[in-house]
């Protein structure tokens, strides 16, 4: 990739490193009458679930991120990331139900995607629920009920069975998925995301009409400003014939005409960053969207044999140095530019995410102009 992504970034402001706030810290820790109670105490150890006490390190490298760039995780209730989120070991079960509010604590875990809304529709209060329980500043980003995104009614095996009446219906996809959505997590709503599911041969081979199809429905939803002003609406697709030479323009103007962004899929079904930089140069400027959903080395159906690996996602076990390398220059020229940066990890992208949000924010951090 150039240096210079989308044309040259403006001068930004100055910002501290993740270096220059540890030294002030240390600096605070050697001369303490000068620093305020409040922010010198540590996190006091309670019953029930906790936060982990962060390095300074850590809390350093999350003060320096642009306030724009806002990175989390697929989900939050993993046990294995006790010692990285939770101060000590809990189920699954609990930290579903009482995790969120710890996990909005960490220093670079500025968003998550709520996965669980692809398998259901969820309700206004469930999504007020999540709301209550982040600070003003988080951003969660929803994936679409499949209901609407996937042009297949399936099996419980996952095996296409008949085509699907509801896919991309523009009243479904308002009243199952946005209006909820936007009613309930109001300001705390970031990115809406309607990710396409691998769809059949017959429709691949008619794809305009398919993008067609999206950009009706797109065009028939509501803005989502002013309940949710750092709202978008993103498409994450599934199969690569969508980023063709002769289906980019057709599929870029649906996204244009219709107010939605691209949402970058690293996954091993889909082009690699790179190519997909092509959409995203005809939406600039706008927000980036992205979601790293598997490593390329478990093939593009690999999602039960990187559990089986990866499991119980409390390390890297395929770290990728060059796509972070990449990712974080694409994140520094949108957020150079103002413009609102939406990244999910999962934890089957390098098989821990908190791990690899963190190699990322430092990515990141040294990208930053010096203070």
């Amino acid at each position: 990739m150039q240096d210079d992504l989308f044309g040259a970034p403006p001068t930004p402001p100055s910002r501290p490193t993740a270096k220059s706030l540890v030294s002030a810290a240390d600096e605070a820790d050697a001369n303490p009458d000068s620093v305020d109670d409040k922010t010198s105490s540590k996190p006091s150890r309670r019953a029930g679930l906790q936060p982990f006490d962060w390095k300074p390190e850590l809390r350093a490298l999350g003060a320096a991120l642009p306030p724009n760039v806002r990175l989390g995780t697929s989900s939050w209730s993993y046990p294995g990331w006790t010692g990285l989120v939770w101060e000590s070991s809990a189920s699954e079960q609990t930290l579903s139900r009482k995790g969120l509010p710890v996990y909005s604590q960490h220093p670079l875990l500025r968003t998550v995607s709520i996965d669980r809304s692809f398998y259901r529709p969820l309700t206004a209060s469930d999504y007020a629920r999540y709301a209550a329980q982040v600070p003003p500043e988080f951003r969660f980003m929803v994936k679409a009920p499949s209901l609407i995104t996937d042009a297949l009614v399936r099996s419980d095996d996952g095996r296409g069975k008949e085509p699907n009446p509801a896919f991309l219906s523009p009243e479904l996809a308002l009243q199952e998925f946005v209006a909820p959505a936007l009613e309930g997590l109001g300001r705390t709503l970031g990115a809406l995301v309607f990710q396409l599911s691998p769809l059949p041969w017959n429709m691949l081979e008619r794809l305009p009409e398919t993008i067609e199809r999206l950009g009706r429905m797109l065009s028939a939803l509501p803005t989502l400003a002013p309940l949710a002003p750092d709202g978008v609406i993103a498409v994450e697709v599934r199969d690569p014939q969508w980023l063709a030479p002769d289906m980019l323009p057709l599929f870029a103007s649906a996204l244009r005409e219709g107010h939605a962004t691209y949402c970058v899929g690293l996954h091993a079904k889909m082009p690699p960053l790179s190519e997909q930089l092509k959409l995203l140069r005809k939406l600039w400027p706008g927000p980036l969207v992205c979601r790293w959903n598997l490593h390329p080395i478990h093939g593009p159906y690999g999602y039960a044999d990187a559990e089986k690996l990866y499991s119980p996602y409390d390390r890297i076990h395929h770290p990728e140095p060059e796509l972070h390398a990449e990712l974080a220059r694409l994140i520094q020229t949108f957020a150079s530019h103002g413009q609102n940066v939406y990244v999910a990890i999962s934890n089957h992208a390098e098989g821990c995410a908190p791990l690899s949000v963190q190699s990322l924010a430092t990515r990141i951090d040294a990208l930053q102009p010096p203070r």
